[in-house]
């Protein structure tokens, strides 16, 4: 039996509450010449602390060899196989804005990107254009008419992503991604994966030619790429599966969007880092699990920015004492990929964690928080998905199994 069903089975309510704090792709490769990860490089005496005082290992978010997508990574944060539990990411990102999804519906993730004259790729992410710019696009492609029967809706997530929502009746969803995932390529083309997501297929080559010539005098964002195609999931609740009252703080919508699928409360996303202690802090009153998403260390190892990932780090560890404060029995720090600054990209390396609760963990002798620092933890290494069956249990939230 799969050990997390007798997790379900022993999860109990107490007043205990749980921090989950994840560093989106934290995880990262040590770098020639010194041999540091920005994890290891910054100077974070908050986190090395909880390292000390608690456990640390390494975790696989899915399993060895595997890169996880965003969605993957954060079901086995949560406790979900993500191989049993597959969700596209363009529901993740249409329910992260709150859009009306219904069952039917046909979701995808965009970017907004750059294409040469020869079509090819040029910039996967149109330089990373402002939201509101990205706002007047989505407008102008709003003009674009579709054939009768069938709605489709444009929607701005943040910066150069949106979300594409296609209504219409017996619409299947599974459709491959356009997006190459590399550059000097051209986009690749709309394709159905089986029968009945071929009518889709064609209204959404349709749309995609048609965006492509309304967005041909952009100097930027002159194209689209889609990918993650899906319907609205049936997945059981946290609070179904394992008791808890759960509340989610995190600012970019796709991560707003899988919290709210399991069932997470969902507070207004504070604008800035500095202001997630003062949403924490409110947050806490009637909820025993607070998942924190910190996206820019994800971002910064995208860009191959080793320093201004060192900086998201060290500005985490600042604020720390304030994001704990005195309300937590537990914290777990962690990510739900890694995404090392030389690849630029997801990669399959296990990422680091911590597990923290004074008298209820075995305190190994990690006494710095890093990616090999964490290779001697008490927790070994393990699926990511049983770290919040560790977590539980340091709260106190598991019954005793048999007699």
């Amino acid at each position: 039996m799969d050990p997390m069903k007798i997790v379900e089975r022993q999860a109990e309510p107490t007043p205990s509450r749980i921090l989950m704090l994840v560093m989106d792709g934290l995880g990262d490769l040590p770098r020639y010449g010194d041999g540091l990860t920005p994890l290891a490089a910054g100077s974070k005496p908050h986190l090395d602390l909880l390292a000390k005082d608690g456990c640390c290992g390494r975790f696989d978010p899915v399993g060895p060899g595997i890169t996880p997508g965003s969605g993957p990574g954060h079901l086995g944060l949560f406790g979900y196989d993500p191989t049993e539990y597959e969700i596209g990411r363009g529901v993740l990102s249409a329910v992260g804005i709150d859009f009306a999804l219904r069952p039917g519906d046909v979701a995808a993730r965009f970017n907004f990107c750059t294409l040469g004259l020869d079509g090819n790729i040029s910039d996967r992410r149109a330089g990373r254009i402002s939201t509101e710019e990205n706002r007047r696009l989505v407008a102008r492609l709003r003009q674009i008419p579709v054939p009768s029967g069938v709605e489709i809706f444009i929607e701005t997530e943040a910066e150069h992503r949106g979300a594409l929502i296609v209504r219409g009746d017996k619409l299947g969803h599974r459709l491959a991604d356009t997006d190459p995932q590399r550059t000097g390529v051209p986009p690749l083309r709309v394709k159905a994966l089986d029968a009945a997501s071929r009518p889709t297929a064609k209204v959404v080559a349709a749309f995609v030619d048609a965006a492509r010539k309304e967005l041909a005098t952009e100097p930027l964002a002159n194209g689209i790429l889609l990918r993650g195609f899906d319907s609205l999931p049936k997945i059981p609740s946290l609070s179904e599966r394992f008791r808890l009252r759960p509340a989610c703080i995190a600012t970019y919508p796709m991560y707003r969007g899988l919290a709210r699928l399991v069932g997470m409360a969902m507070p207004p996303a504070p604008p800035s880092l500095a202001e997630f202690p003062a949403a924490v802090r409110a947050a806490r009153e009637g909820h025993d699990f607070l998942f924190v998403h910190v996206k820019y260390t994800d971002k910064a190892g995208e860009d191959g920015d080793f320093e201004r990932k060192v900086a998201v780090v060290e500005e985490v560890d600042r604020l720390l004492p304030d994001l704990i404060g005195d309300g937590f029995e537990v914290v777990v720090v962690t990510a739900d990929h890694s995404t090392p600054v030389a690849l630029k990209a997801h990669s399959w390396h296990p990422v680091p964690g911590l597990l923290w609760a004074p008298g209820r963990v075995f305190r190994d002798p990690v006494t710095v928080f890093s990616e090999t620092a964490c290779i001697g933890g008490a927790l070994g290494r393990m699926p990511l998905r049983f770290l919040l069956a560790e977590a539980l249990a340091a709260a106190g939230k598991l019954a005793k199994y048999g007699a």
